[in-house]
């Protein structure tokens, strides 16, 4: 009786197949990844959207969009030397230094015009702050992300 339960069970099984995909080790799970460029999208389009509606002049977006880029690059940049740095990979000390010190001036860039940014209320500088963050913050991640899948793939 209980082979004839087995094989009724093995063909719910054949019925419902579920599909999953291997996943390589040390690669994220898709889960993650999605947050991740969730996190970079939103984060990046808030911010934008944010300052195509503020009551701005052109050179004043101009700033704020040229802050945001270059925060973005920076944070990928140091990211990828801290990580070359870590796992052996030749990184030149000046690149490594440029790599902080470009996005320790994004901040600061990013703090100070929020800072001194009198057109704009306080509630707009905190949504502005917070996007920049969510945007760095996520561009790394996804950085990781993209570097960990490749090299989980080249394994095998």
């Amino acid at each position: 009786m209980s082979n004839d339960n087995e094989i009724v069970l093995d063909k719910e099984k054949e019925k419902h197949p579920k599909i999953k995909v291997e996943r390589k080790e040390g690669e994220p799970t898709s889960a993650f990844k999605g947050a991740a460029w969730a996190a970079l999208f939103v984060g990046v389009v808030a911010y934008l959207i944010g300052l195509y509606n503020a009551a701005m002049q052109l050179n004043e977006k101009g700033y704020y969009f040229a802050v945001l880029i270059f925060g973005l690059y920076s944070a990928v940049s140091l990211q990828k030397a801290v990580r070359d740095k870590d796992e052996g990979i030749p990184v030149t000390g000046i690149y490594y230094g440029i790599s902080w010190f470009a996005l320790i001036v994004s901040i600061l860039l990013m703090a100070i015009g929020l800072y001194n940014a009198g057109s704009i209320v306080l509630s707009e500088k905190g949504f502005y702050g917070m996007a920049f963050v969510l945007s760095i913050f996520a561009a790394i991640t996804v950085q990781k992300n993209i570097r960990d899948t490749n090299r989980a793939r080249e394994r095998d």
